[in-house]
């Protein structure tokens, strides 16, 4: 993408034909170019509407310079340059009228300059959620010889101080995304860019509900110490929690914090067992954003450590405590995936206490019963009108079960002393379920006969799944990358066919996307309880 030093002029139309006609349409070095003489002056610009590629030749002229495009109304100030109504901006050509002929300079702008123009608009379009002209600018930025990864950088940066309660799907799906995207790297260039826009687009979103920005302090530890840190995030102070996240990261880089995050994540069965998804995503994250990123990545992720609800401290999930106290190390009473059907959470984390001895064993206890629940989950509770709020149960309460324990499982192979602290809480899921599944249920019409085809189809159908909120397929994407996670280390596992079935079920089967009855019989009767 070298260009010339200087510009390269070159004749395009005479004058008089110009004059006669009051506009023209030339095609120049692949270029379609509108020249439009006003009474004002003579201008020319791409041809192409910026928004969608509408001829601007067609479009309506105004106050000498102000050229309308019909189709959506879009209006362009020729002398300025600016966008006065839309949102891109409109490519203007330098001209010259000499001898009686226009001239114009066509040379494209350097590719620095393409780039920084790129930005520019991208981060219009984040402000905005203008996910359209999101996917128009980071191609106009790769086009100009940028990395698309660059673009994720800079919305990180944009985004890491917009959540009050620190990080969100859009980071956790953000790693999956990309590793979708490097499974299709000789896909054509439309596959190639989805994920990047998916990205970019949730972020914006979850920015744009937030109303931030939430601003981090800009305090920094005089040296990291591992123990401070969680002794910060117990305590949910922010404050020296980002204190020490800066101090790792500026003297010693992010893997320094890992075993603190790590064992900080899983320290409460908590905020719906995301943190250690979290902690895990984020740093699959950094590996392909490179440490450039660490500040926009694990700040928000800090924070959402110190602000995520701590559920084993509430009366449902009060034994989780006292069973990783009683946590028997060196038992082998290891139950069958069956034992857990009907089994409230105390005597699921009873069941899992007794096998701490075995934990390979207890894992695939575990993600056996989890996917059992799953697959038979019980969907009145997803349609219910009239049900106390508690009784809220959709997928996602089941679904996270299973992604908690392959971010955990991760965890745990570099910290086995966690593996109590995992196996519990999903002891926890799996407890709170069993309220909520009919056993009775027939599922031989969920099993999957070709489980790698199955995934495949169903990454595939992620990148177009035409839903218009984020969460949906981000946690389709979550899931299906999980499972597939595990069945490629243990492929002869004996989970694997329900685990199959589960997903299966719940790809077809989708969550209701939004309880309007349920909400209003819900807010009367809480409304009427407060008195």
């Amino acid at each position: 993408m070298s260009q010339p030093d200087r510009p390269q002029w070159i004749e395009v139309i005479k004058m008089d034909a110009l004059e006669a006609k009051g506009r023209a349409v030339i095609k120049a070095e692949g270029k379609q170019i509108l020249i439009w003489k006003t009474e004002k002056a003579v201008y020319a610009c791409n041809n192409r509407c910026p928004h969608e590629g509408f001829p601007l030749a067609e479009g309506t002229m105004a106050e000498g310079c102000v050229l309308t495009c019909n189709w959506h109304n879009w209006k362009f100030d020729l002398e300025s340059g600016e966008t006065l109504v839309g949102g891109d901006a409109l490519r203007l050509y330098p001209l010259q009228i000499e001898n009686g002929s226009v001239f114009l300079d066509l040379t494209d702008p350097a590719p620095e300059v393409q780039r920084e123009k790129a930005l520019a608009g991208l981060r219009d379009a984040f402000l905005e959620h203008d996910y359209e002209r999101i996917a128009r600018e980071v191609a106009r930025f790769e086009r100009a010889g940028g990395d698309p990864l660059e673009t994720l950088h800079h919305a990180f940066t944009w985004a890491h101080d917009a959540f009050e309660f620190g990080m969100t799907h859009a980071q956790a799906a953000a790693p999956d995304w990309l590793a979708l995207r490097s499974q299709k790297a000789s896909a054509p260039p439309a596959e190639q860019l989805i994920p990047i826009v998916e990205i970019i687009g949730h972020l914006s979103w979850d920015a744009l509900m937030e109303q931030g920005p939430y601003p981090f302090a800009d305090t920094r530890a005089a040296a990291f110490d591992a123990t401070s840190l969680e002794d910060a995030i117990e305590r949910e102070d922010e404050t020296v929690a980002v204190a020490q996240v800066r101090a790792a990261l500026v003297d010693l880089g992010p893997d320094a914090l890992r075993p603190a995050l790590q064992r900080a994540a899983l320290r409460h069965y908590q905020n719906f067992g995301h943190t250690p998804i979290y902690v895990e995503k984020t740093y699959e994250l950094l590996a392909v954003l490179g440490p450039d990123a660490a500040i926009a990545l694990f700040l928000p992720l800090v924070r959402s450590l110190c602000t995520g609800a701590r559920e084993d401290l509430i009366p449902e999930f009060r034994h989780y405590a006292p069973a990783l106290e009683n946590w028997a190390s060196d038992g082998e009473d290891i139950a069958s995936a069956d034992a857990y059907q009907g089994t409230g959470v105390r005597g699921s984390l009873d069941l899992i206490a007794r096998g701490g001895g075995r934990v390979d064993a207890l894992y695939d206890t575990v993600m056996e019963a989890s996917a059992d629940a799953m697959l038979h989950f019980d969907p009145q509770y997803r349609d219910h009108v009239d049900k106390p709020v508690q009784q809220n149960v959709d997928w996602l309460d089941f679904t996270h079960a299973i992604t908690h324990l392959n971010s955990s499982r991760k965890i745990c192979a570099e910290q086995p002393e966690l593996w109590p602290n995992a196996l519990l809480q999903v002891g926890c899921f799996l407890g709170r379920n069993a309220n909520y599944s009919d056993w009775s249920r027939e599922t031989g019409r969920w099993q999957v006969a070709n489980g790698e085809a199955f995934l495949d189809g169903v990454l595939e159908d992620v990148m177009d799944h035409g839903e218009p909120l984020y969460i949906y397929p981000a946690h389709v994407l979550k899931l299906a990358t999980a499972v597939r996670e595990e069945i490629e280390r243990r492929p002869d596992a004996p989970w694997v066919p329900k685990v199959l079935a589960a997903v299966n079920r719940f790809v077809h089967e989708p969550m209701k996307r939004k309880h309007v009855r349920r909400t209003a019989h819900q807010a009367l009767g809480f409304v009427e309880a407060q008195g």
